[in-house]
């Protein structure tokens, strides 16, 4: 396994943004540093099985039900990034992923958000993202605005996608390309101004994050940025939670 250069070391249970092919290893790495010996030995043994599982004789892959108990295996703080590597361990495809996002819980579906821009290259998993822009599960939100979202949802639907982080309380920083996709745009400048009007008339306090946004929508991008920045198109990563940067969560589905 490739080793990445040496960084200042983040929580296992996140992965940060990079512009290397060796993403996984290092999520992996990092994740084997905090795991104890039992929860380790699980995760090899079900990376080794979502490898080999080609999927026939069964109802049910191996890697699918592995996914499942993964919160249980090696702790909730480490289950998002344990499931992003199950999934690409078992080369899912958008067919897999709409099957365990549809059929999972929360945690599992948000997995699959996470693991979008690691497994699926066009647009076909937008409906997967469409869904959790629909719910008020701050988690999923959180997951559905990463680098996938930054890089295939259209225009429209990414403006409501950033107004409804700001009035469900999920940081504007959890935005993948947020300062490159609003940069100049005058349409979502128009759609922040109204809502922040409406809620002053209203009484209410506007969002936390707002203003930034509405700055960054009047602003030039920065020159050569790429639509997400620290991340490339083959293999951009967003964060996988350890620990909730948006709380308050409603679930939307089972949970585990």
């Amino acid at each position: 396994m490739t080793h990445p250069p040496h960084t200042t070391p983040a929580p296992s249970g996140t992965v940060p943004p990079t512009t290397t092919p060796d993403a996984l290893d290092a999520i992996r790495t990092r994740l084997e540093a905090d795991l104890d010996g039992a929860a380790r030995a699980w995760l090899h043994q079900a990376l080794q099985e979502a490898a080999g599982d080609d999927g026939t004789d069964r109802p049910i892959p191996v890697w699918e039900l592995r996914l499942a108990e993964a919160g249980r295996r090696v702790g909730s703080h480490h289950a998002d990034a344990a499931r992003v590597l199950i999934l690409h361990a078992a080369r899912a495809g958008t067919d897999a992923l709409t099957r365990v996002y549809h059929h999972g819980t929360a945690d599992e579906r948000r997995a699959v958000l996470h693991a979008l821009p690691h497994l699926v290259t066009g647009p076909d998993a937008l409906p997967l993202v469409e869904d959790a822009l629909r719910t008020n599960d701050t988690r999923l939100l959180a997951a559905a605005v990463g680098p996938y979202a930054a890089r295939h949802l259209p225009a429209h639907a990414w403006r409501h996608a950033v107004l409804k982080c700001l009035f469900t309380g999920v940081p504007v920083d959890t935005v993948a390309g947020l300062e490159h996709r609003a940069a100049e745009d005058a349409e979502l400048a128009r759609m922040l101004a109204d809502y922040a009007a409406e809620r002053t008339a209203a009484g209410r306090s506007v969002p936390e994050g707002l203003h930034r946004v509405l700055a960054l929508a009047t602003a030039t991008p920065p020159h050569g940025t790429d639509p997400v920045p620290g991340t490339d198109r083959a293999h951009g990563t967003d964060p996988v939670p350890g620990t909730d940067r948006a709380h308050g969560t409603r679930p939307h589905g089972k949970e585990a």
